[in-house]
């Protein structure tokens, strides 16, 4: 059982989640040998405990869209209002506050990114440093990749889950009005019911469930599961940027990316050609990973290891700031 009160059961839910965002409770019960009521309860605690929401995302590769990783710096008594601010923005997601929380990473994608970073960012006071690095390619994390590398299912218990995937090739469906408003209100619940869709699109619930299969199948569309590092006893989180020669690239790249601690890696642009996003049990865990796995990557000329102290947004969804400690009361003070 994990430091949150998660134990193997919760975990295997969500693991499930990660497969197939839109799985009915009944099949992920019968793969794990549960009843769907018993996946129904576990889902709606780890939703009220640890704010799991299964979201639709869709993929910028396949719709040609240019994706960014941010850094931005920000003058301390401002950092976190910056990033609550970047935040509530529908073009960004993966943010957190680091490095002493003065360092704001996020991710951001589609058309008002060249606002952001050229007329929004700029103008706003109290930031001192903005770096943008574009992702040119996508080791690990991208559509595709359906389920999680951490996570008590069996190979076998993942590939009966998979198998109900829409999978296919060819050019990606035409993103109509359909298509878009599908996608957004998939944005906000992934498991939004069909009735749900039908209202919002005005279509017929053969053309929805078609789209839906379509879109899934053509790569545009896929489900990600935001829930808290904690989940897997992961919580450790670090940003890594790795300066690496470009002849060693994809092979650097590729090691990295078929590491379980690994949930992200790209090649990007900047001295920091090779970026990733690593969860640990623990400090000493990072150390490991850094000096037995890094360490043995070709081509690597330097690291910078970026610590995520807090995350401000997952995909999609905003993390609640944590609540300041409560001030005790001076020695011999009434309480009131």
């Amino acid at each position: 059982m994990t430091r949150d009160g998660v134990d193997e059961l919760d975990q295997a839910v969500i693991h499930a989640l990660q497969v197939d965002g839109r799985a009915p409770f009944r099949r992920i019960g019968e793969v794990l040998g549960v009843s769907d009521q018993t996946v129904a309860r576990r889902f709606g605690r780890l939703s009220d405990v640890l704010g799991l929401r299964v979201l639709a995302l869709a993929d910028p590769v396949v719709l040609c869209e240019r994706q960014w990783v941010l850094r931005v710096r920000a003058a301390p008594e401002a950092a976190t209002e910056v990033a609550e601010a970047l935040a509530r923005r529908a073009d960004t997601s993966w943010i957190s506050l680091c490095s002493g929380g003065t360092e704001i990473v996020a991710s951001a994608g589609g058309d008002g990114v060249e606002a952001l970073l050229f007329e929004a960012l700029p103008r706003t006071r109290h930031i001192l440093d903005v770096r943008a690095h574009e992702v040119l390619h996508v080791f690990y994390g991208g559509a595709g990749q359906p389920f999680t590398k951490r996570g008590p299912l069996t190979e076998s218990q993942t590939a009966r889950l998979a198998r109900h995937v829409p999978a296919g090739v060819g050019p990606p469906p035409r993103m109509d009005r359909i298509s878009r408003r599908m996608l957004e209100v998939l944005r906000a619940d992934g498991r939004a019911p069909l009735d749900e869709l039908t209202a919002a699109t005005g279509a017929s619930a053969g053309t929805v469930r078609r789209r839906l299969r379509e879109l899934r199948a053509g790569g545009v569309l896929h489900f990600d599961v935001d829930v808290g590092l904690t989940a897997f006893d992961v919580p450790v989180r670090t940003l890594l940027w790795l300066a690496v020669g470009i002849d060693a690239l994809p092979a650097a790249g590729a090691a990295l990316a078929a590491r379980p601690e690994v949930a992200f890696a790209a090649g990007v642009t900047g001295s920091g050609n090779l970026f990733a996003s690593v969860s640990t049990r623990d400090t000493p865990a990072l150390w490991r990973f850094l000096t037995s796995v890094v360490g043995a990557l070709p081509g690597v000329r330097d690291v910078e290891t970026v610590p995520a102290l807090r995350p401000v947004k997952g995909a999609v969804a905003l993390f609640p700031r944590p609540s300041a400690p409560r001030a005790r009361s001076p020695r011999g003070a009434r309480e009131r």
